[in-house]
């Protein structure tokens, strides 16, 4: 979305595309790749891969996108990936920023704050799948992998692009490989964006985009911005998917419930006694005569645990998602178009259900999270795939209204 709203036409390809896919004029993009919690054997092969595939298609620069709460575990996958990154491209330094401070996370002296919170001491720590319980960021990534890495501090980037520079080509010379930035709002990012122009390799969280299109720009590469360009969706039915647990994403089930959105909260040990199915919620939903029902497991974190406990933590999560996949997919059958979908692994376990292959990226919705509109299918599909932790509390009501 960032590269989008800052004047690059964007699409976004769902996994490793063939080599004679057609990306059209876009002038950038985006494969979206479901590689945050698998092994990371498997993480970095996948990610290798869509390196490869978008170094084919022309690619001048790789940008390694994960989410801005940097969730991640001890085995990875953001070092490995990194790591493997950098000897495909040979390249000698990338950064690590996951700072969007619009969304309210922001990176100072190397740790990750969520708001004014700690992210060890944010709702992030009960995560189930990632609990994140350690804010240094240099610490956390150290963990990840055998490359050194090192910290450019605000000290550095408050005084802009020439600093930051000198910054990493003092860390070049110092043989460090990955430098965790620090940044407190958006022209910190866009500093970073202007000083890491000729980096082969960049990671970070979706606002670490925000400074990269100007850089082809003044190289005359990309044209100027555009005011936002008209959104219509195929007419049909909607629905709310969420198999997110985050705070924030609880907070937009909460609201639209008592907005009188009618709401069927999923209980994965019902799934695996085989209580609760695919078909019994599709009924649900297509009986429902409200225009944006919701389907949703998200709970709190202690009832989080205890399923974990006898479902295991892997397994309650892929019940979850395969049932919501499958929902997706009967309703696709019946005249369903519009799909909001929260939470990382549901939005791809969702996307795959309905052969959904490319996206067009449209209008923001909230920050980091846009509208967009699968292509090539004689019926397009309408999709919001936000991250659990994004979005307003009146999110799940007020999207609607983004789109034709």
């Amino acid at each position: 979305m960032t590269l989008a709203r800052e004047g690059m036409r964007t699409v976004q390809v769902i996994g490793v595309p063939p080599a004679d896919f057609d990306f059209g004029d876009a002038e950038a993009v985006v494969l979206a790749l479901k590689s945050r919690t698998i092994p990371a054997s498997e993480a970095v092969t996948i990610s290798r891969a869509a390196a490869r595939r978008l170094l084919d298609a022309g690619a001048e620069q790789i940008v390694f996108k994960y989410c801005s709460t940097f969730d991640s575990t001890p085995a990875g996958n953001i070092g490995q990936v990194t790591e493997a990154l950098l000897e495909l491209l040979d390249a000698p330094l990338t950064i690590a920023c996951p700072a969007f401070p619009t969304n309210g996370r922001a990176v100072y002296r190397g740790h990750l704050f969520v708001g004014d919170t700690l992210l060890s001491d944010s709702p992030m720590k009960d995560h189930p799948l990632t609990p994140m319980d350690d804010a240094n960021l240099v610490r956390v990534l150290q963990r990840q992998t055998t490359l050194p890495v090192g910290l450019v501090s605000h000290d550095a980037v408050k005084e802009g692009s020439a600093a930051i520079s000198s910054a990493f080509q003092a860390a070049i010379a110092g043989g460090e490989k990955i430098m965790i930035v620090d940044a407190l709002d958006d022209n910190h990012l866009r500093q970073i964006g202007r000083a890491a122009s000729g980096m082969k390799l960049i990671t970070g969280g979706s606002g670490i985009a925000l400074g990269l299109p100007e850089n082809f720009r003044r190289a005359g590469k990309i044209g100027e911005k555009k005011a936002e360009w008209a959104f219509s969706a195929t007419d049909g039915r909607a629905v709310i998917l969420a198999g997110s647990c985050s705070a924030a994403t609880r907070r937009q089930i909460d609201q639209a419930m008592r907005a009188e959105v009618p709401a069927l909260k999923i209980n994965p040990l019902l799934v695996a006694k085989g209580v609760v199915t695919a078909e019994s919620v599709a009924d649900w939903v297509k009986t429902s005569n409200h225009p944006t029902p919701i389907v949703y497991s998200s709970a709190d974190p202690s009832e989080v645990i205890d399923i974990q406990k006898e479902l295991g933590r892997e397994n309650a999560g892929a019940l979850v998602e395969d049932l919501l996949a499958e929902v997706a997919g009967r309703l696709k059958q019946d005249n369903f178009t519009r799909f909001l979908v929260a939470g990382g692994e549901t939005s791809g376990a969702v996307v795959q259900a309905l052969g959904v292959s490319a996206l067009q990226i449209g209008p923001e919705i909230d920050p980091g999270v846009p509208w967009t509109r699968s292509v090539g299918e004689e019926r397009p599909i309408a999709l919001a795939l936000k991250s659990g932790n994004f979005g307003a509390d009146d999110f799940f009501l007020k999207a609607w209204s983004r789109i034709q």
